[in-house]
C-alpha cells in the first residue's frame, strides 16, 4: 500500500511539474529519493510519456496538423529543434545515466531558477517576435542540455525562446511540442536497454500504470492551466521556488 500511495503521488507530481518550469524529471529523482524507489531513471521515461500523451491530447490539432502536412513550417522547425537536441544527448548520455542518483540535484536546480530569472529579465528588454527556425535550433539546443534532472526541460527552452526575444505563449506552446519526438526516442532506447541488454526493473506493475494514469490526466489539467498562466505569470515565482527546492534537496541527496 506505501508503494501504492508513493507511485500514485509521483504521477501526479509528474503531471503537474512537467509542464511547469521547475523540472519534473529533479523532483521524480528527489521523491524517489525520500520514497526509497530505485528506478527512477525508467520511472522518469515512462511517467514521461504519460505526459506526451497528455500533450498530444490538448494539442491533437496541432499533431495532425504536422503528420498531414510535413513540411510546413511548425514540422520544420521542430525538425530543426530535435535535431541539435538529439546529438547533444548521445553525447552526454553517460554523465545523464549518473546524474539519476542525484548528486547534481541542487546544482542543477539552481541553475535552472538562475535562466528563468535571466530570461524574465531580458525579455522584457526586447521586442517580441514570431518564432523562427534560428530560434527553434536554439531552443533545440537547450533542450539538449535540459536531460539532466534538476534541469527543467521547460523552463529552459521556455527561457532560450524568451532571450531569444519571441513570444511568450508561442514559445510556450512549442515547448511543449518540442517533448514529443525526444520523450517517445527516449521510451524506444529504454525499451532497448529492458529487452536488448536486460535491464532489469524491480517495479509493481499494477501501481506503476496507476500512476501513468494520473500523471497523463492531471498532466491535460496542468496543460490548460499553464497555456493560461502563460501571457500572465512571471518566471521569476517560479525560480524562487527552484532555491526552495534546491536547498531541500541537499539533505536527500
Amino acid at each position: 500500500m506505501q508503494n501504492f500511495l508513493a507511485l500514485f503521488f509521483l504521477g501526479v507530481l509528474q503531471g503537474l511539474t512537467e509542464f511547469l518550469p521547475v523540472s519534473s524529471s529533479g523532483h521524480l529523482v528527489l521523491f524517489s529519493k525520500i520514497f526509497g524507489i530505485e528506478e527512477s531513471l525508467f520511472l522518469s521515461i515512462f511517467l514521461h510519456v504519460a505526459t506526451l500523451l497528455s500533450i498530444v491530447v490538448v494539442f491533437h490539432k496541432d499533431v495532425w496538423q504536422m503528420l498531414r502536412h510535413p513540411f510546413s513550417k511548425q514540422t520544420m522547425n521542430l525538425v530543426a529543434a530535435t535535431i541539435p537536441t538529439c546529438l547533444i544527448v548521445l553525447v552526454i548520455m553517460p554523465l545523464v545515466k549518473q546524474s539519476f542518483a542525484g548528486g547534481l540535484l541542487p546544482v542543477c536546480f539552481a541553475i535552472s531558477a538562475s535562466l528563468l530569472l535571466l530570461a524574465e529579465g531580458l525579455s522584457k528588454s526586447k521586442k517580441l517576435g514570431e518564432l523562427d527556425t534560428k530560434t527553434a535550433v536554439f531552443m533545440g539546443i537547450a533542450q539538449g542540455f535540459a536531460v539532466f534532472p534538476g534541469i527543467s526541460r521547460s523552463g529552459t527552452t521556455i527561457s532560450a525562446g524568451l532571450i531569444a526575444g519571441k513570444n511568450k505563449e508561442e514559445v510556450a506552446k512549442f515547448s511543449f511540442l518540442m517533448s514529443i519526438p525526444i520523450v517517445f526516442l527516449s521510451l524506444v532506447m529504454e525499451i532497448y536497454e529492458i529487452t536488448v541488454e536486460g535491464m532489469e526493473v524491480n517495479l509493481p506493475v499494477g501501481s506503476t500504470i496507476f500512476s501513468f494514469v494520473a500523471a497523463f490526466l492531471v498532466g491535460i489539467f496542468a496543460i490548460k492551466v499553464m497555456m493560461r498562466l502563460t501571457s500572465k505569470s512571471n518566471l521569476k515565482w517560479f525560480s524562487f521556488y527552484l532555491v526552495i527546492i534546491s536547498l531541500v534537496s541537499l539533505f536527500f541527496v
